[in-house]
């Protein structure tokens, strides 16, 4: 029995998250025939767990009067990415965003507005549902009507290429079995979402201390994509970079995603406060955490940090709410009713990140800390809250909350990750390039898998920006691999 309904595809997408999906669907659309592979028994992946995407000069954006040029987007973008991003694909990516927001909206996709996040720009658009409903009840279903045809448990373990280097067809696994066949393709798009689940691969290509890095993602992106094009000549390119978001807590205990949903994550690591350093230090303006992935890059400047909140700060976030939330998860200014809860909870179940006492110099022993610099650098920093002046990094006078009334509470804070970016060189029509920079007849790459978007730092200043390229790359990878293959001959 055959893994496919048939021998012979125009295009095959890998991959069922945003890029992967939005690929199937949109080659559908302009008449191709598709085979969407997931290697997992459930599709969508990570994106299933995004918020909202990015866009400018929307539907949504115009109807609540917001205004963002796209040219300043394109400066800041590229700016901020010390011009590793390519200007062309942003430029392109820009003036295609807001047609994207409304093509999701044309599948059926519901959004709840648009918003910031911390101190960036209003381009994030929050749809209903979160991603799971995006992927599995709009845009999979549509595909499905227009005969994409969807296989789950599915792997691909080699991809064909043609006398003359263009693809010709791949090589699928079923994995419940491990029968392997071979599928004739016009074209290939890689849509696997990147390596940050590949150890391997992140200690590779990436300078992170990977000890400390918490991945929050279905942890599926092991790199497929990128590895099945680097074994026929695809460029490596524009590796090294994960989307950090700050203080994240380690529990040996639970699956990482559950905490994203906790108060106590987002009090202990997300918010202005007062962070120490392996000596007992502060070592930053604890306002970073407004840029998330500054403050994963802050963090990661020394060998351990700890969050310290009194009992005055936490009472003053459940009665007045946070500082600084976590996405959609913890909303901005959420009053933390569930807090105390949570951190007690922690505490009775002696969580190996948490530590409490009833005094600074108790608190500075349990973490481990030398309990007469703990004590020095707090009285210090208590005197900057009390003259509204932060004389050692200038951290603005709102944010300058003493600690001062016990219990105290401290936290161990490693640095979560989301996802990587990059991999693969590709032209504007998301085609990818060899190491001669030459295109790959009919090897497309989207979302994570391709580069271009971002240097060494991901950009939260611009909401949703990672996965409203995902949707759109998706659907540029798709719409030019069903134009690619039309009238054309597949061969040996």
């Amino acid at each position: 029995m055959s893994i496919s309904q048939k021998t012979q595809y125009d295009v095959v997408v890998v991959g069922t998250g945003a890029a992967g999906t939005s690929a199937a669907l949109e080659a559908a659309q302009h008449g191709a025939s598709v085979l969407l592979l997931e290697k997992g028994r459930h599709t969508g992946g990570s994106s299933n767990y995004t918020e909202g995407l990015f866009a400018v000069d929307s539907y949504l954006q115009k109807a609540q009067g917001i205004k963002v040029s796209a040219t300043d987007v394109l400066r800041e973008e590229v700016d901020y990415s010390k011009y590793r991003a390519d200007s062309r694909i942003w430029r392109n990516y820009l003036d295609d965003s807001a047609g994207t927001v409304q093509w999701l909206k044309d599948q059926g996709v519901k959004y709840e507005g648009v918003q910031a996040m911390g101190a960036g720009e209003a381009t994030w658009h929050i749809y209903e549902g979160m991603g799971q409903s995006v992927l599995h009840d709009a845009l999979q279903p549509q595909a499905e009507k227009l005969g994409v045809e969807l296989l789950s448990s599915t792997t691909v373990t080699a991809l064909h290429q043609n006398t003359d280097g263009a693809i010709n067809g791949l090589t699928i696994q079923d994995e419940a079995t491990g029968t392997t066949e071979d599928i004739k393709a016009g074209a290939v798009v890689l849509a696997t979402g990147g390596y940050l689940n590949n150890p391997e691969m992140m200690k590779e290509l990436t300078h992170y201390d990977t000890s400390r890095l918490i991945p929050v993602s279905s942890g599926k992106g092991t790199g497929d994509g990128l590895r099945l094009a680097w074994k026929i000549g695809a460029k490596k390119y524009g590796t090294g970079m994960a989307m950090l978001f700050g203080g994240y807590l380690k529990d040996p205990d639970e699956p990482s995603f559950k905490y994203m949903a906790s108060q106590m994550e987002t009090a202990a690591g997300q918010q202005p406060l007062l962070w120490l350093n392996e000596h007992g230090e502060r070592f930053v303006d604890e306002a970073v955490v407004y840029n998330f992935s500054y403050a994963g890059n802050a963090l990661y400047t020394q060998n351990k940090v700890f969050s310290v909140l009194d009992q005055g700060v936490i009472d003053k976030m459940a009665k007045d709410g946070n500082f600084m939330g976590l996405g959609v998860y913890v909303r901005r200014g959420e009053k933390m009713v569930k807090l105390q809860a949570e951190l007690d909870a922690a505490v009775s179940a002696n969580k190996p990140f948490i530590f409490k006492a009833d005094t600074i110099d108790a608190l500075a022993e349990k973490m481990g800390l030398p309990v007469e610099k703990v004590v020095e650098t707090i009285k210090t920093y208590n005197g900057y809250c009390d003259a509204k002046e932060d004389g050692d990094f200038g951290k603005n006078p709102e944010y300058l909350v003493k600690v001062a009334k016990g219990p105290f509470y401290g936290f161990e804070l490693n640095v979560g990750a989301f996802c990587t970016m990059g991999g693969l060189q590709v032209t504007t029509e998301n085609e990818v390039l060899d190491d001669n920079g030459d295109k790959i007849g009919g090897l497309y790459a989207a979302g994570n898998d391709a580069a271009g978007l971002a240097g060494d730092t991901y950009g939260p200043n611009m909401p949703g920006t990672c996965v409203g390229y995902a949707y759109y790359s998706g659907r540029n990878s798709g719409k030019h691999a069903a134009s690619y293959t039309k009238g054309l001959k597949i061969t040996e």
